[in-house]
């Protein structure tokens, strides 16, 4: 853990990557490419084999210089010593994560409704993930939230929303029109065959697009900060 409190708060680009075989590399490429977040998401594995890739990707992350976040389970991110956790809305609650891991970790929410936004301003969470937008294979059975949650999550969350389902350069701008600063990555990279090349194109249509609409975070609003 930092001895320091990370942040997520100028985050951009934050990649869900599940095990893979060559998972050193990928993020190498990824986060040159413009990945300012990484989230090992591995739902198969049982957990001595998680571990074993948890520290592949936090050696990687922490090399490059970002964060470095464990789905679902904080006793392993405390084991491999992670930034911090993301817990679901049937996972372990995030005051319990936040009692793991300490006020340092960056714990995160996943939301999918309003009632869970709602809640999760008063819960110990740094950031908050809104979405699926639509529905996706990294996600089975749950329907897509559509983008009116999405638009009431940024605009109602004092705290970073991270949005997910679907985010590729072509649905970037979209999103940021109605004011969305963090953007969750799956299929878009992981399908990729150049990661750098395709983390890249997601970057600069994130900037792009955060400059067309003059999109400011609004937590960072809330504390007195400039877009950046």
């Amino acid at each position: 853990m930092s001895e320091q409190s990370p942040s997520l708060d100028q985050a951009r680009i934050y990649l869900c990557v599940p095990a893979m075989p060559d998972i050193e590399h990928f993020l190498e490429s990824a986060i040159r490419g413009g990945v300012d977040a990484v989230q090992l998401r591995e739902k198969h594995l049982e957990a001595r084999g998680t571990l074993g890739y948890a520290r592949k990707a936090l050696s990687v992350c922490h090399a490059m210089g970002i964060p470095f976040i464990v789905n679902d389970r904080p006793d392993l991110a405390l084991e491999v010593e992670a930034d911090g956790v993301h817990v679901g809305q049937d996972d372990a609650p995030p005051s319990l994560a936040r009692k793991i891991l300490g006020s340092l970790a960056i714990v995160g929410r996943s939301t999918h409704a309003k009632a869970e936004l709602d809640a999760s301003i008063t819960e110990p969470v740094d950031y908050v993930s809104a979405g699926p937008v639509v529905s996706t294979p990294t996600k089975p059975g749950r329907e897509g939230t559509g983008m009116e949650y999405v638009k009431y999550a940024v605009t109602n969350s004092p705290k970073p929303v991270f949005v997910t389902g679907g985010v590729t350069p072509e649905t970037v701008p979209q999103l940021a029109a109605i004011g969305v600063t963090h953007y969750v990555v799956v299929r878009y990279l992981t399908e990729s065959n150049d990661p750098y090349r395709a983390a890249r194109a997601l970057r600069d249509a994130v900037a792009g697009a955060l400059d067309r609409y003059k999109v400011c975070d609004t937590a960072n609003a809330l504390r007195g900060r400039h877009c950046q």
